[in-house]
């Protein structure tokens, strides 16, 4: 398909990157954390594959490649994000008005099983986030997008041992995060149901 696409058969490129749209877009979403931001940095990743594809050398996978090409986004879209001002939602505006959160939806609606999970996720999440990007890299793409060791080596430009070392590290750092908020959240459950 690449060759088919670098002669010109540029409707082959859309047959290409399917098998991997989901993938980048969530790997673009656990860094950036935004989905309208990831729906961004997942465009521009595609584009920047379709522009420098006669670069593509097949030393590695090309889910490999693109997938190198979309941390490398979302980091520079991070870089960027982190030099602009935020507004404090606590801190009257200069204006003198407050912002408002959205109202919440009632939580009677919500299972509680539904809620659970949301909660348990919610907590993974927080911790994933925690991570320096070093760690929560690795981790994302070895537990999460399930990619090899040598595929997240090439895509991450390091030693198949520094994944291995970074992977470990992450987990654990994760299970040191979670262990106690999770034994507080069942015994929360347990008081609830008594």
């Amino acid at each position: 398909m690449i060759s088919a696409v670098l002669a010109g058969d540029t409707e082959q490129y859309y047959a290409l990157i399917r098998p991997y749209e989901r993938a980048v877009y969530r790997i673009a979403l656990s860094f950036v954390k935004n989905e309208s931001e990831a729906e961004d940095v997942a465009q521009e990743a595609f584009l920047k594959a379709f522009r420098d594809l006669a670069s593509f050398r097949g030393a590695s996978r090309f889910s490999t490649w693109l997938i190198s090409i979309t941390l490398n986004e979302a980091r520079r879209r991070l870089r960027r994000q982190s030099s602009l001002h935020m507004e404090s939602l606590d801190e009257p505006r200069e204006d003198g008005t407050r912002i408002s959160p959205a109202l919440l939806r009632d939580w009677r609606e919500i299972p509680s099983e539904a809620l659970e999970r949301r909660e348990v996720r919610a907590l993974l999440e927080e911790a994933i986030d925690r991570l320096s990007p070093i760690y929560r890299e690795v981790l994302v793409l070895r537990d999460i997008e399930e990619m090899s060791i040598e595929e997240t080596s090439v895509a991450l430009s390091i030693s198949p041992s520094s994944v291995k070392v970074r992977l470990h590290r992450a987990r654990m750092m994760l299970q040191k995060g979670l262990a106690p908020k999770l034994k507080a959240a069942t015994s929360r459950k347990r008081r609830w149901f008594q």
